[in-house]
């Protein structure tokens, strides 16, 4: 879908979106279309439950007086409460009314509002961000989709007065586009992304300027990595292990912060197999790397001036014959032994090697690390909160500053000695499970043997990395959690 910006006009387009306040109080733009329907799209809104409550939705068809097949009323609530969030879910549920309407062109109509708590530019730029971020569709392997159920809409137009708003769009843009990358990767079923091919996909942002570089298990194996190669070794697909590197500070020897994220491309437990039911789920237990992924191209594309290496563990856990057996032994990168009791428990065992290996290459100011790591954290948050594990207050404070600001909530959760205990081996120097109590805490202790001094952040996105319903700025499905979170941390706290 293309967007573009105009100066406002009434609109000739097929569909209009336009925002109404709290208590039925009409923009400028919805006051201009009445005036034309001679008041029929108030009694509309009279004749229905629609009183401008924050995403409520009315649509009047082919309003009398006008060209337009159909003006989407949206509900903007009240004026002092409009912020980027409130803008976003504006643009992403109008569009969400008429994406697949039939109608080819649409338009949002953005008025001067006093008393929002950002600009009219802003505003504006956020409205269409919204939109683009609600137009993403996975649709690649549908041969005889009904037209009915097709998107339509082809071009959006952002009607605002304000200047400085197409700018404002701009580096937005480039984080919708790492979003959808990140979409599209969680999305691929199994036999189509795996650790090598998702390695390829990695390397297409070079042509952004961000440097690539790919392990083998041979290089892996030389240095120490037993603890992810022992994950991937039941499968006939290589395991990559792939550093990607944004030099956009000014300072270039400035240490970066690094995103470590989980590759499990495909999760079977391995010999620790998982039921049949859902198993197909486990394609995107490769979510955590998909987000790196996409954070690294949304910065790379918005030109970030930070410092930033993202690394991702990449591996199939399959069963066969050559297949890690509970019990088993492994080395990981930084010397520590670990008894592997559980194969289904394989996302801290890639994370082990990838944390250290990022840690003792980089030395970086702080690392966060993302994954889909236990199924102990959607029973404690649902999917409404991903849950943040640190050693260091300061980060995780401002990570939850930055999920708030832009909508993808983390909850922080404690650690401890006591946990620590519960990962203590009879014959080795940690077990990579803990017992069923605190899963996903003893999870975050395992993590954090890996991490030395460094300032370091797990985040478990378990439950948020797919959605089982629309949002606003989201169809059902992979939903790129973590992409924008990490990109206003950067905005935030490691730009110059």
């Amino acid at each position: 879908m293309k967007i573009s910006f105009a100066k406002p006009h009434l609109p000739a387009e097929d569909a209009v979106i336009v925002g109404v306040l709290e208590n039925k109080v009409f923009t400028p733009t919805a006051q201009a279309l009445d005036d034309l329907a001679a008041g029929g799209i108030k009694r509309a809104m009279d004749a229905s439950k629609f009183t401008g409550k924050k995403d409520q939705v009315l649509t009047v068809l082919a309003p009398p007086g006008t060209e337009l097949k159909r003006v989407v009323l949206v509900g903007l609530g009240k004026a002092e409460a409009i912020d980027a969030q409130a803008a976003q879910s504006f643009g992403g549920t109008g569009l969400a009314q008429v994406l697949s309407s039939g109608d080819s062109v649409a338009a949002i109509a953005i008025d001067a509002v006093a008393g929002l708590k950002i600009s009219d530019a802003d505003f504006a730029a956020n409205a269409a961000f919204g939109a683009k971020l609600r137009s993403y569709r996975f649709d690649k392997y549908f041969t005889k989709e009904k037209k009915e159920d097709k998107p339509s809409v082809k071009k959006l137009a952002v009607l605002c007065a304000a200047a400085g708003a197409k700018a404002a769009f701009a580096p937005l843009d480039a984080i919708a586009e790492g979003v959808f990358v990140t979409r599209d990767v969680v999305s691929e079923p199994a036999n189509v992304i795996y650790p090598e091919t998702l390695a390829e996909e990695c390397k297409k942002l070079g042509a952004l300027g961000v440097e690539v570089e790919i392990l083998g298990e041979k290089q892996m194996k030389k240095l120490g990595m037993g603890s992810l190669l022992g994950v991937g070794q039941g499968s006939d697909r290589e395991s990559q292990l792939v550093i990607m590197r944004w030099n956009g500070a000014k300072d270039k020897d400035t240490a970066p912060v690094a995103f470590v994220g989980k590759g499990v491309c495909f999760d079977s437990g391995g010999i620790s197999i998982k039921p049949a039911g859902g198993m197909e789920d486990m394609k995107w237990d490769m979510a955590g790397a998909g987000a790196v992924i996409g954070a690294m191209k949304a910065l790379a594309g918005r030109k970030a001036k930070a410092n930033v290496v993202g690394i991702v563990g990449l591996v199939e856990n399959m069963p066969s014959g050559n297949a890690q057996r509970p019990g088993d032994v492994v080395t990981s990168m930084s010397g520590q032994t670990i008894e592997v009791i559980n194969t289904d428990a394989e996302g801290r065992l890639v994370l082990a090697d990838a944390l250290w290996y990022a840690k003792e290459t980089y030395k970086p100011k702080a690392m966060i690390d993302l994954a889909t790591l236990t199924g102990a954290i959607i029973i404690s948050l649902g999917g409404e909160y991903a849950g943040l594990f640190s050693n260091d207050d300061k980060l995780a404070e401002r990570l939850t500053q930055a999920g708030k600001s832009v909508g993808e909530a983390l909850w922080r959760l404690p650690m401890g000695d006591a946990y620590d205990k519960q990962i203590k081996s009879d014959i080795a120097d940690m077990k990579n499970v803990g017992g069923r109590e605190g899963g996903s805490i003893t999870a975050a202790q395992f993590l954090k043997r890996f991490v030395g001094d460094v300032a370091w952040a797990h985040l478990d996105i378990a439950g948020t990395a797919w959605s089982k319903k629309d949002t606003a700025i989201c169809a059902k499905g992979a939903t790129a959690f973590g992409v924008r979170l990490l990109d206003k941390l950067v905005a935030d706290h490691y730009e110059d």
